[in-house]
């Protein structure tokens, strides 16, 4: 769903918390979350909501997990305002900021204001689908990271767009960043074997993360599965790694 058109210094926001991130390379981190709306992709495993709504939730303070409401489209001041105060409650505490959807590269022209100044409080994490790489270009000198989605059909439920992937990768592999693959029951070895070819052919600094999707709570993927597909990728792309949404067993956002 895309987010509403705003002024090109306000921004559709769904919630900004502090927590750690619990996903590949920067797992175990601090990182302040910036989640913005809309997303062009429909995932069938997807239980993140992004649809553009009145209000963001913002913690009162950084990883109380008590929230109250700000207005959107929140301003560029508002939420620096927000930030900064965070920064100088917790100094040292945050190690960068995540910037999170639903899809943000729907908000490139909000993204081509922010960011030069996010980018001198804390080192900028980019979370993406992987699927706008025109969007990305022109943000690319103030991202620090780049965690990139390979949206593979057994689990999204629709194809996967290896050819948008590929470009993406050529725009972004310059980038420190990685290519993080979801997968399910479903997923078969050829899958892995077409993602770790692309990695190997595009971007071979990146490693592929190995996430096991999460349902109820509970990893769905057995461990002697995960070694399979991990193995198939090592033949191809060596730098994968096998790591579950460890924020779910800590019981944080």
């Amino acid at each position: 769903m895309p987010a509403p058109v705003t002024s090109p210094t306000e921004g559709q926001l769904i919630e900004v918390f502090s927590s750690i991130q619990g996903e590949g390379l920067m797992v175990g981190c601090r990182q302040i979350f910036v989640r913005l709306s809309g997303c062009n992709l429909d995932c069938a495993y997807c239980d993140t909501p992004f649809a553009p709504t009145a209000e963001c939730r913002v913690e009162e303070a950084p990883g109380s997990g008590t929230f109250r409401a700000v207005a959107n489209p929140v301003s560029r001041e508002t939420l620096f305002a927000i930030l900064e105060d965070w920064l100088r409650r917790l100094p040292g505490a945050h190690h960068s900021l995540s910037l999170t959807g639903g899809e943000p590269l729907l908000h490139d022209g909000l993204l081509g204001d922010w960011l030069p100044e996010l980018a001198r409080l804390l080192p900028v994490h980019l979370e993406t689908n992987g699927t706008l790489p025109e969007a990305l270009t022109p943000l690319l000198p103030h991202l620090s990271f780049i965690s990139m989605d390979l949206k593979l059909a057994s689990v999204t439920g629709v194809p996967t767009p290896w050819e948008i992937h590929r470009s993406f990768l050529e725009v972004s592999r310059d980038k420190p960043g990685q290519a993080k693959a979801v997968v399910g029951p479903e997923t078969a070895a050829g899958e892995i074997e077409d993602a770790a070819r692309l990695l190997r052919e595009t971007a071979p600094e990146w490693p592929l993360i190995l996430q096991a999707l999460t349902v109820d709570g509970k990893v769905a993927v057995s461990g002697r599965d995960l070694l399979a597909l991990q193995a198939t990728a090592a033949r191809i792309h060596p730098p994968v790694r096998v790591i579950p949404q460890t924020h779910r067993l800590l019981g944080v956002l």
